[in-house]
């Protein structure tokens, strides 16, 4: 079983739910990142995501658009990222870590350099956003091949078939994106997510993650109530964004958000 599927295994055998962080690498500077990746699993993270910078983040709301430019302002490329994950891998080989992010750095690194890369880092799943199941079949084969899950994204607007398409292709959690829009928009109706969750589950037996909208301990512990796993972003990068002549204090900020939707989550 890879990390993620033993992760999740684990959750369930428990009575527990996925809290996923997602963060930009890199931002608000390279040296953040990994002390914060190891801060927010003592603070009850399960999976973290781990963004790769792009300079067009389409799917991503202004909070998280203007991380990717702090992190590339520093540089944080693909290849930057995947050595942080190397370094956080070194003193952690418990906690499964996910890339997400976006085709083209893969493509422009070359689909089995990249996932030989991913390998070497010792990097669990692979999250990207504009990757449809259709067109992934070389990306999937060269992951798979390395114990590397590729991860999809559902929407609101997905069908059955095209759950099945990601359910025969995909592996280690699908992410349903509970909004229409991008990241950090609009307000999270948790009737509608349930009923999508049913008809998602008809479909799959992977774990199924929840993310777009989870702004605090409240909507986590709801949404923790009827899906396998949280994934809180854009509330955690806002406080960076907020805090970026005390990166500290972000920090204090974001394991403090963290640590009240893990107990709300357990309670």
């Amino acid at each position: 079983m890879s990390r993620l599927a033993n992760k999740f295994a684990d959750l369930k055998a428990s009575g527990r739910k996925a809290l996923i962080p997602f963060i930009t690498a890199g931002d608000p500077y390279p040296e953040f990142t990994v002390p914060l990746l190891h801060e927010m699993v003592a603070a009850g993270a399960d999976v973290i995501e781990l963004g790769v910078p792009f300079s067009d983040p389409m799917a991503d709301g202004p909070v998280i658009q203007r991380a990717s430019e702090r992190a590339l302002s520093h540089h944080v490329g693909l290849r930057k990222v995947l050595s942080m994950a190397m370094e956080f891998r070194k003193t952690d080989q418990d906690t499964p870590l996910v890339l997400m992010g976006y085709l083209n750095p893969i493509e422009i690194m070359g689909y089995e350099d990249f996932a030989n890369a991913v390998q070497r880092a010792e990097v669990d799943g692979v999250l990207t956003v504009d990757l449809p199941p259709e067109e992934s079949e070389s990306c999937v084969r060269m992951l798979r091949d390395r114990g590397i899950d590729q991860i999809f994204l559902l929407a609101p607007n997905t069908n059955a078939e095209r759950i099945q398409k990601m359910d025969a292709v995909g592996s280690g959690y699908l992410y349903y994106v509970s909004l229409k829009g991008v990241t950090g928009a609009g307000h999270l109706d948790t009737a509608d997510v349930e009923e999508k969750l049913q008809l998602i589950r008809q479909n799959t037996e992977l774990p199924v993650g929840v993310g777009f909208g989870v702004k605090d301990a409240d909507t986590a512990k709801t949404i923790a109530a009827i899906a396998d796993g949280v994934v809180v972003g854009s509330a955690l990068i806002s406080k960076i964004e907020a805090n970026l002549d005390d990166p500290q204090q972000a920090k204090h900020e974001i394991i403090t958000l963290l640590k009240s939707m893990r107990a709300a989550m357990d309670v």
